[in-house]
């Protein structure tokens, strides 16, 4: 039975490739789960809810008169989890991440605090939780009538990557799709046509970072670009377009060239194709769930789960910790 069953509606997606993602989840011990600054109803309620569902262990981080007003005004039932006190938003934020540095936590989650807030303390040199690798932003979407879960990089950290950010950008994505139990992952590296052409550099940073995989500089999956986005999904746009090769027209990560081109494509297929979509930011020493007030529950639990099946994976092979 769907997680959240009830909620499906006519006409909208039912969740199924989602739902599948939580309930492997499940299998797995909830995450400790380090919140920071759930001081209103939709991000309480999101770690009420995640953690209803085993998938994670939260930790409070912030005002605790402010987080039990809020609990109170909206019935949640938070007596079971540890509450850190913190006095602002940039302090939370803090208190969240040396929970993560001190053992304690084993990821982030954003509560009602600004992400630029939460970054901030991520990113920080001496007290942050930066490793070699660029931090980077994951949609993992349910499109319906798409035979498995598209996951989008980057459409909400990096503006306009260059050719190194994007090494680091690709091969967080395709860790993470192995953590989600992907077995043959296949990379299109995107832009608007899928020939190689001097005057348009998402073309050549493609063909780049395909010869850098073929030289196990990025390893993991199979990359093929440029690709346009048709031949990358469309087996029968790639046969149109004489392409052939493992991933054109079965494509399981869609990397695109900047991040106005990854949001617009994220949310055309939410608004459009009736998508849904979790999130997670990849790249620092945990995951971060960065949830909006604008998400549907499903989204933040998937979310949540994401997260989950990521802690998972380092538990099973600490090697696989970016370092």
């Amino acid at each position: 039975m769907p997680v959240l069953e009830a909620e499906a509606r006519p006409g909208r997606n039912t969740h199924a490739k989602l739902d599948n993602l939580i309930a492997t989840a499940r299998k797995h011990p909830p995450v400790k789960v380090a919140v920071a600054h759930p001081c209103d109803q939709v991000s309480l309620e999101s770690a009420v809810a995640a953690a209803k569902l085993g998938l994670i262990q939260p930790i409070l981080v912030g005002p605790e008169q402010r987080i039990r007003e809020v609990a109170a005004k909206y019935d949640l039932d938070i007596s079971g989890f540890e509450i850190v006190d913190a006095e602002y938003s940039e302090d939370s934020a803090a208190k969240a991440v040396a929970l993560v540095r001190e053992g304690r936590a084993e990821a982030l989650m954003k509560g009602s605090l600004h992400t630029d807030e939460l970054m901030g303390a991520v990113v920080k040199r001496d007290t942050g939780l930066r490793t070699a690798r660029r931090i980077s932003h994951c949609f993992i979407m349910d499109v319906p009538d798409h035979d498995q879960p598209l996951i989008i990089t980057d459409a909400a950290v990096n503006i306009a990557p260059d050719l190194k950010g994007k090494v680091d950008i690709t091969q967080n994505a395709i860790d993470l799709a192995h953590a989600l139990g992907q077995k043959d992952v296949r990379v299109a590296i995107l832009s608007a046509m899928e020939s190689v052409n001097p005057d348009v550099p998402s073309t050549l940073e493609a063909a780049a970072l395909c010869k850098m995989a073929d030289r196990g500089q990025i390893t993991g999956a199979q990359l093929d670009g440029p690709l346009a986005l048709d031949n990358a999904i469309s087996p029968e746009a790639a046969a149109i377009k004489k392409i052939t090769s493992p991933v054109a027209g079965r494509a399981s990560i869609l990397v695109v060239p900047d991040l106005e081109a990854g949001n617009m494509l994220a949310k055309s297929l939410s608004f459009l194709a009736d998508a849904d979509a979790a999130g997670i930011v990849l790249g620092a020493k945990v995951p971060i769930i960065l949830t909006s007030r604008a998400d549907e529950e499903m989204a933040r639990l998937a979310s949540c789960a994401v997260a989950q099946l990521l802690v998972a994976a380092r538990r099973a092979d600490a090697s696989s910790a970016i370092q």
